[in-house]
């Protein structure tokens, strides 16, 4: 359960999901970040997840990401969660899908709040939330010629 995090006179946003999404195409940080833009938001919190060259100790070559039909709604249901748990200003949610290769963007998360505690503790909620509950499928190819799937 999450922490309280009152502050006299600030109030939630009225509507802090400002970008949600399951996309084919690269994803920007710039994009993000000013989706998360808000006047009254005194920390941003921001994360990247990239593709890796190894994994467990093996290189890894390539790896495709895949979701079930249901991913952006999934991601929709955490985020809402994450906005009632926590003072949100705003909040934005992206995930790739299809062949990446090493360095490319997999993920970005951000999360807006009056304060950078805040800020901290929502946006890696919404991470860990979106890594366990959306049904996004993550298949890597290693160097070495061997696969395997991860989240399935």
């Amino acid at each position: 359960m999450a922490e309280t995090y009152d502050h006299p006179g600030e109030q939630r946003a009225e509507d802090p999901i400002r970008l949600l999404g399951v996309r084919e195409t690269p994803l920007s940080l710039d994009e993000v970040f000013a989706a998360v833009g808000d006047a009254a938001a005194g920390g941003t919190a921001l994360f990247v997840g990239t593709v890796r060259d190894h994994d467990g100790g093996t290189d890894v070559a390539r790896l495709g990401y895949s979701s079930h039909p249901t991913a952006e709604a999934e991601l929709r249901r955490v985020a809402e969660k994450v906005a009632a748990d926590f003072p949100v200003r705003a909040l934005a949610a992206v995930h790739r899908v299809g062949d990446l290769a090493v360095g490319d963007l997999a993920v970005v998360v951000a999360v807006s709040c009056a304060h950078r505690a805040e800020a901290f503790d929502a946006c890696r909620r919404l991470i860990d939330d979106l890594k366990h509950e959306v049904p996004l499928w993550k298949h890597q190819t290693f160097t070495n010629g061997s696969a395997e799937w991860v989240g399935a």
